[in-house]
């Protein structure tokens, strides 16, 4: 494969990689919004939030479009919330299989503890 986009790829990633980042893209998901609609749906600092739409602007993952005194904020690309529900599911997968163990080793010390209980 083509180094050159594995690296996009890596640093498409990076730029994923805030949780921050990850709820404003939620956010912006679901509709198109202002920093202030962020902010408010956020309840964070300015500085913080304006920070992480720069690195996410950088990599053109959001674009932001000027509405008189406002930037509206938008998804450069919907597959992105694809992208965030794969991701979920992904999530989901793991926690299914770590409940999965932790049950596995519950009964494993439910049997250990009754062998010497007798």
């Amino acid at each position: 494969m083509n180094l050159e986009i594995q690296q996009f790829k890596a640093d498409f990633f990076k730029a994923l990689a805030h949780p921050l980042r990850i709820q404003i893209l939620e956010i912006l998901a679901e509709e198109d919004k202002s920093v202030n609609e962020i902010l408010a749906l956020l309840n964070m600092e300015g500085s913080t939030v304006s920070q992480q739409l720069i690195v996410l602007r950088a990599k053109n993952i959001v674009t932001g479009t000027k509405d008189g005194n406002r930037v509206i904020y938008s998804l450069r690309d919907p597959a992105i919330i694809e992208l965030l529900s794969v991701a979920k599911k992904i999530f989901n997968n793991h926690l299914i299989d770590a409940i999965s163990m932790l049950d596995k080793v519950a009964e494993t010390d439910k049997g250990l503890q009754k062998k010497l209980q007798e």
